[in-house]
């Protein structure tokens, strides 16, 4: 998605980790560049959000920057620095956080437990099917110390179930009341 400021100034490497407050981990300015900063990632957070909530057929978007705000979730960025006449484009959004969830285990054990979830995944339509989503989705792994099994997935599409089949081998779903997706393994003792 390519918007008309330079995205390369504000997110300066491949993917780029944002939280609560709206600032880049590599923000250095002043009080001035800050506050534009913020309303600069506000606007390609709003977008991609409702690009992704378009994608999946939801009504409304789940990620926002007012929906950063006040909680512990994460948001990846992945940026192709070369587009949009060396501007750079951001083309790819994943959302983690952690959630209180009552969860039913392989053999019918309810749990309630704090997990780390991916709660909006989203690569642009144009840039699909490039290896972009398992190299974002790999440095959330690396940056979160997770493994893939050990997250729990916020209504994941059919095509986000295929690319977790494909790239992480999970594809045996324990049957969940509410609308999180967890494979076996996910209650298996370790990390």
């Amino acid at each position: 998605m390519e918007f008309k400021f330079n995205v390369n100034k504000l997110l300066p490497r491949k993917i780029n980790k944002v939280t609560h407050n709206l600032v880049p981990e590599d923000f250095k300015g002043d009080r001035r560049e800050l506050n534009e900063c913020q309303r600069m990632l506000s606007r390609i957070l709003d977008d991609m959000g409702e690009a992704s909530a378009r994608a999946q057929g939801l009504n409304k978007p789940i990620t926002s920057a007012l929906k950063l705000r006040d909680t512990d979730h994460t948001i990846y960025l992945l940026v192709d620095n070369e587009a949009n006449n060396e501007l750079g484009s951001v083309v790819g959004l994943l959302k983690t956080g952690s959630k209180n969830l009552f969860l039913f285990g392989e053999t019918g054990k309810h749990y309630q437990l704090q997990a780390r979830c991916i709660l909006d995944f989203y690569v642009h339509e144009l840039r699909q099917r490039m290896g972009l989503g398992n190299i974002l989705y790999q440095h959330m792994l690396s940056e979160e110390n997770i493994r893939p099994v050990k997250l729990a997935i916020d209504r994941p599409s059919e095509k986000f179930l295929g690319f977790l089949h494909k790239y992480y081998g999970l594809s045996k779903i324990i049957p969940q009341n509410n609308k999180f997706v967890v494979f076996e393994g996910f209650f298996d003792d370790g990390t």
